[in-house]
């Protein structure tokens, strides 16, 4: 009779037991885990940097190189004609900025053109929040008839204000005339002209900040206007005691984004008066900084000058963003 261990099979050829692979195949092995290993860890390492390489690329090629350029290029001499023709003056081009009777005079004109449609713009669009943040039928449609401004082209949009402010022909003038105020002159008189600007302003820009101030309301705990009302807080005190105190970053934001966006105004002032062009009207009643730098650079084709203007706009705009710095730990200090 055959015992179990007679019947046993005999162990692999070399020694090997039974049923695993062979050492080289396991050194193999090991090696293609480590070398996957490496990779993953490679993978995982670089590839956000390659994720985010286009932006830095593209940053690099229209943002850092242009600024580093009118740098350089403010403190030299340089015509549109020859650009690479560069005679070093030093601060010159700066200095010149203070004697210089048009710059302050766009500046100006920044100021008055920035104030008059960026209040009105905040408190309307402030209001338009407050109504919309409501439940009213059709709020969809109301929220984005409020980004139809925004979306609509500055040419399309100041064209259409240029027939609206007509001094022959123009709606508001028939307005006015149904009251008994004689056609005014939108385009040649000082403050007519920049309110007829800061119009287009107006309008293009309200809904856009009614939107974000829609968000921000949104983000108000409901207990907090519950708790008001149980006080017997009117609808002014709930807006006054609790809407305002929790907008105040977003209403700081605002300010400082639409101070920003007036310091730059461009096409509107632009395309108002384009027989002017450049010149913002026929005495620069309405000629902004912006478009002081374009009328330097490539209308009188002084690029060194408009250089040393647009770095001029750029610290002004660093000094807007350190006041924006100082009032924000200011108010979380008192919050």
């Amino acid at each position: 009779m055959t015992s179990r261990h007679d019947t046993a099979a005999p162990p692999a050829k070399g020694g090997a037991a039974p049923g695993r692979p062979p050492a080289g195949d396991a050194a193999e092995a090991e090696r293609k885990r480590a070398r996957l290993s490496r990779r993953w860890q490679r993978d995982m390492r670089w590839s956000p940097y390659a994720f985010i390489s286009p932006f830095f690329l593209l940053f690099l090629a229209f943002g850092l190189f242009p600024l580093i350029y009118t740098g350089w290029a403010s403190l030299h001499t340089v015509e549109l004609t020859a650009p690479t023709d560069m005679t070093w003056v030093g601060l010159r081009n700066y200095t010149r900025i203070f004697d210089d009777e048009f710059f302050w005079n766009a500046a100006r004109n920044t100021l008055t053109i920035g104030i008059i449609s960026t209040v009105p713009q905040l408190l309307m669009a402030m209001g338009i929040a407050h109504i919309l943040n409501y439940k009213l039928r059709g709020s969809t449609f109301y929220r984005v008839a409020m980004l139809a401004p925004y979306a609509t082209s500055i040419a399309a949009a100041s064209l259409v204000f240029v027939l609206l402010f007509g001094r022959d022909y123009g709606m508001i003038n028939w307005v006015l005339n149904l009251v008994g105020i004689d056609n005014v002159d939108w385009q040649n008189e000082h403050w007519a002209s920049q309110f007829a600007v800061s119009s287009i302003i107006i309008w293009r820009w309200t809904g856009y900040n009614a939107l974000i101030y829609l968000a921000a309301m949104q983000a108000i705990p409901q207990d907090l206007y519950e708790s008001a009302a149980l006080d017997g807080a009117s609808r002014w005190r709930q807006f006054v005691h609790v809407t305002l105190p929790s907008l105040r970053p977003t209403i700081l934001f605002t300010v400082v984004v639409s101070t920003i966006g007036a310091s730059q105004v461009f096409g509107e002032p632009l395309l108002f008066d384009a027989n002017k062009g450049a010149s913002g009207g026929s005495q620069h009643q309405f000629q902004t900084l912006g478009l002081y730098l374009y009328e330097q650079g490539w209308i009188n084709q002084h690029l060194g000058r408009a250089s040393a203007i647009a770095w001029t706009m750029f610290l002004i705009l660093i000094v807007i963003g350190l006041v924006n710095s100082l009032i924000s730990r200011r108010l979380r200090a008192s919050s």
